[in-house]
């Protein structure tokens, strides 16, 4: 008889989802550097961005290079209604984010006439749009000074404080609570009849349309549930900084990072914006702090007195877009698939090459 081993291989994956789930909840209590635990939340808001352009991306095939437009839009309205209009922020998330499923319908209703990169310009020149009114429309959104937010008030519900928000770790626990929230809609979404649709217009367009998968209705609510997520996020980075500008919030930089964490991760997999932040934030960390410049003159590759030293201790933690760049060319040529699907081949080829276990005869043998 073959070993018992397949049970055990079986529980593992749920084993160590488990044990996650554990260190994450149980990470503030163990850790209260204040500056690891800004690194987690910026590691769960780039999840957040990852899987929800996933969507639409990954999912549908549909690559927009425009989602700073609803990220933006989701910072800027729940901002606006709480500083100017003292509306709480937990109706004025929700409000932000169906205005942003509302914007992108409308939006989605248009350009999605468009294929390929006619589609990628498009997108582009909407996130655009955006950022020139959120630039110039001085009396709305303050243009280029921004809005700086003053405080936000407790959580309160029945009239008992739950929370406030003097630290990190209620926005430690909130971006937990929403990463987990967009994993789980992805992965229903991936595995439901709307994902097969989803998937079936990314592989063929004119196959599923013969299929009578209407194109226009599933591409719209992949655009919807992306925008959903996205404005999501927008109001958590926006209540989490206390700041926002068109520079922060609707640059295309920030519609080229929604890209990048699933290039980089894996496109169309659950699990590749995850990879892909456990990527992007430590290296967006690492140059703002000059570690790189730092490692560089300590391992020897150049001197720090040389005018290569001085330049890149002066300009090297503000080349985020040039490594990023150096880094997408690197992972296309080497990892198309990404980090995980370059992970997953490595690992089935060892499998391959492993032996497999002898049979454990049942019978004793003779003397």
């Amino acid at each position: 008889m073959r070993l018992p081993l397949a049970r055990g291989f079986a529980l593992a994956p749920l084993l160590a989802l488990g044990t996650g789930v554990v260190a994450l909840v149980a990470f503030p209590l163990a850790v209260t550097n204040p500056y690891a635990l800004h690194v987690m939340i910026l590691l769960f808001l780039t999840v957040i961005q990852g899987e929800s352009w996933n969507v639409l991306g990954g999912y549908t095939g549909q690559y927009s290079v425009g989602h700073a437009a609803y990220f933006g839009l989701g910072a800027y309205v729940t901002l606006m209604l709480l500083q100017f209009r003292q509306v709480p922020p937990w109706w004025g998330v929700w409000i932000a984010i169906l205005l942003a499923v509302a914007v992108a319908i409308v939006i989605g209703s248009i350009t999605f006439r468009l294929r390929g990169p006619y589609f990628v310009l498009a997108s582009i020149a909407v996130a655009e749009i955006f950022r020139l009114i959120a630039l110039n429309w001085t009396g709305f959104t303050n243009g280029a000074e921004g809005i700086l937010l003053n405080e936000i008030p407790p959580l309160r519900i029945g009239g008992r404080t739950i929370t406030d928000f003097v630290s990190k770790v209620p926005f430690y626990y909130a971006g937990l609570a929403l990463a987990a929230t967009t994993i789980a809609v992805n992965w229903g979404v991936q595995h439901s009849k709307l994902g097969y649709y989803f998937q079936a217009i990314r592989e063929d367009q004119d196959a599923a349309h013969s299929l009578g998968i209407s194109l226009p209705v599933y591409k719209n609510i992949a655009l919807a549930i992306s925008a959903f997520f996205t404005a999501w996020s927008g109001a958590f980075y926006g209540l989490y900084v206390g700041f926002i500008d068109p520079g922060t919030v609707l640059p295309v930089e920030v519609s080229v990072q929604f890209v990048l964490i699933c290039i980089i991760g894996g496109i169309g997999t659950i699990a590749g914006p995850m990879v892909g932040a456990l990527v992007l934030v430590p290296l967006s960390e690492a140059l703002r702090a000059n570690l790189l410049s730092d490692l560089l003159f300590k391992i020897g590759i150049v001197s720090e007195d040389t005018p290569t030293g001085a330049f890149l201790k002066d300009n090297l933690a503000h080349a985020h877009a040039l490594i990023y760049g150096i880094l997408v060319v690197l992972v296309i040529l080497f990892m198309p698939d990404g980090v995980l699907g370059f992970a997953k081949k490595l690992f089935s080829g060892r499998r391959r090459q492993t032996p497999a276990l002898p049979e454990v005869s049942s019978e004793k043998g003779s003397a």
